[in-house]
């Protein structure tokens, strides 16, 4: 269908052979061996046909290239495992792994023996999955590498996309009829779009880590526009012949950074996808992990499985055999007919809990629902000496930080006196002023602080993975390995929330449909929504929040200090201005 508004294209460089994997436009069947080494990393499990360059015909003309890698000994015709993205189809993980070493330490704990180079970027590798039973299908998007057109970035255009890859592909002689969706990211996120439309052939999608809303997740948490990872994914990612989505001026064209048609096309629709899903996320993720628990609260069908992680994405779609093991029993089921067990048999939700520091998370934690349905939600009050109480002081106080400062900061703790676990969907009610502008962006942090009030941080990845015990020891340091702690982020004027449209009422839904900037010096009420944590917390250690005026997710790749802030911020706190969090006590 045609775009909802002229689209914005920025450049990004032409595919360049040897560079992200790149090979010379060329047609071609190719026949791999069981043993062999393609790019000196893993070995392949079974003898695998591959065919490189396919064309698929969308439904506007434009050709798609494709790569498959099939099982070559197969009996019978297999299901199709499609992993799509603009990323480049040959741009594996073992090269993102190998050129980026120089800001991601420890290979992100993937091994070569982890990864054979077949495996597109945030993909399933086909070295055993083809061995597993499965063809994998690798896809340049629109626009990418010899792909006709310019990039688009999720939305109807992809969606529609991919239901045409999706019916192509099932219909291919050595395919089944069934069609599976599977990968990271951006190859989790678009199974939202694809699946909206409904293509039969598509019989269940697995999107690991994905976010549903470009504007409220990605660019424009809050209200407030960051560009996030994504510049350096235009520069060093994604390449094409002409150009892909621009969205710093396609922000700029919004009315003060409202929502309209553009933005409204990059939220999918869960609610419309009805067929089986199996979904992961993770509390670290600065970008997918509400769109993952979204997943699992609206999608229109049950047949609907939650694994809340507690490594990172790629090593656990590259690295962790038993997640593969899971995953492969689900497609069994839904993609193979295998009467397996996984509908009766799976925990429909599995959650994780980060100990911080020297401590491994503990994971697959069964639990009935999410949000938990015995979560007990409790009200801590900002008082005098940094400190939060279960009780409101009576008297007004404030205390205030410089908005030109990036390390600027007002906190609040609260010491624990017995073993505590926070899951589910933490909230900040904070009443601020400014004296020197009509507007706020503010962004607020819960830390785990040791019993000497030292904020931890989480390693993402097991430690027995890295030469390090402790994740203070992490270099270099990047927020992919190092997580600090769940965020909400807020512009003052972009308050305005729309409770029918609230997942949850610790979740407030913001339309973004209206500006109400704020006279300066005018108290406003400000309801924070904060990403899910799921912590365990001993006697003697604290929550921390932290009420800023900086995004401390993506330091090493995007602007720190929140935009449009002028002056001092004032949190006020007690009597009339009752500021608090608002977190999930749960025992499980």
């Amino acid at each position: 269908m045609p775009p909802p508004c002229q689209i914005a294209y920025r450049a990004i460089n032409p595919p360049e052979i040897g560079h992200n994997g790149y090979q010379a436009f060329n047609p071609r069947t190719e026949y791999l061996k069981q043993g062999d080494r393609p790019f000196g990393a893993r070995a392949v499990d079974c003898d695998i046909t591959v065919e490189h360059d396919v064309e698929i015909i969308v439904r506007d003309g434009c050709r798609l290239y494709v790569d498959i890698f099939r099982p070559t000994n197969s009996s019978e015709p297999v299901p199709a495992l499609l992993c799509y993205s603009p990323f480049g189809k040959k741009f594996s993980g073992l090269t993102f792994l190998n050129d980026t070493s120089n800001f991601i330490a420890y290979r992100l704990g993937v091994g070569m023996d982890d990864v054979s180079g077949l495996e597109k970027f945030e993909g399933l590798d086909p070295s055993h999955w083809c061995g597993r039973g499965y063809a994998i299908v690798n896809v340049d998007g629109r626009g990418a590498g010899q792909s006709d057109g310019e990039v688009p970035i999720m939305g109807t255009q992809e969606g529609e996309d991919g239901y045409d890859v999706t019916e192509a592909i099932a219909k291919m002689r050595w395919c089944n009829g069934s069609v599976g969706l599977a990968g990271n990211s951006h190859l989790g996120i678009v199974q939202w779009f694809i699946a909206q439309q409904q293509p039969p052939s598509l019989k269940a999608i697995a999107p690991w880590e994905a976010c549903r809303d470009l504007y409220r997740e990605q660019f424009v948490r809050g209200g407030i526009f960051n560009m996030s990872n994504f510049d350096f994914i235009a520069n060093t990612i994604v390449r094409g012949g002409k150009g892909v989505e621009d969205f710093a001026e396609m922000y700029r064209r919004t009315n003060g950074g409202l929502m309209n048609a553009y933005w409204a096309d990059k939220r999918a629709d869960l609610k419309s996808i009805r067929i089986p899903a199996y979904i992961t996320g993770s509390e670290f993720s600065g970008i997918h992990s509400m769109g993952s628990l979204q997943g699992f609260m609206e999608l229109g069908t049950q047949d609907k499985w939650l694994r809340w992680c507690g490594t990172q994405e790629w090593f656990d779609i590259w690295a962790d055999k038993e997640s593969n093991d899971d995953l492969q029993r689900f497609f069994d089921y839904f993609l193979k007919g295998k009467l397996n067990g996984w509908r009766e048999d799976t925990p429909k939700v599995r959650m994780t809990l980060l100990r911080y520091g020297r401590q491994e998370p503990i994971s697959d934690i069964v639990v009935p629902d999410f949000p938990l349905p015995n979560t007990d939600y409790r009200t801590l009050y900002f008082g005098l000496d940094s400190t939060l109480k279960p009780e409101m002081m009576p008297n007004s106080s404030f205390v205030s930080y410089d908005t030109q400062s990036p390390s600027a900061k007002v906190s609040f703790s609260y010491i624990f006196d017995k073993q505590t676990r926070l899951v589910g969907l933490p909230k900040a009610i904070i009443y601020m002023s400014c004296d020197e502008a009509d507007d706020l962006c503010v962004g607020v942090q819960l830390r785990k602080c040791d019993a000497n009030g030292v904020a931890l941080k989480h390693m993402t990845i097991p430690f027995a993975r890295t030469p390090i015990t402790d994740p203070e020891d992490c270099n270099p340091r990047s927020t992919i390995l190092i997580h600090t702690g769940p965020v909400g982020l807020l512009r003052a004027s972009h308050r305005h929330i729309d409770p029918a449209k609230s997942i949850h009422p610790q979740y407030p839904f913001h339309p973004h449909d209206r500006i109400e900037k704020v006279n300066p010096g005018t108290i406003v009420r400000l309801e924070i929504g904060i990403w899910v944590m799921g912590i365990l917390y001993e006697a003697g250690e604290s929550i921390r929040v932290d009420i800023m005026a900086s995004n401390p997710l993506w330091q090493e790749l995007s602007e720190t200090t929140l935009m449009d802030n002028k002056g001092v911020h004032k949190v006020h706190f007690g009597g009339e201005h009752p500021s608090c969090i608002i977190l999930p006590f749960a025992d499980i």
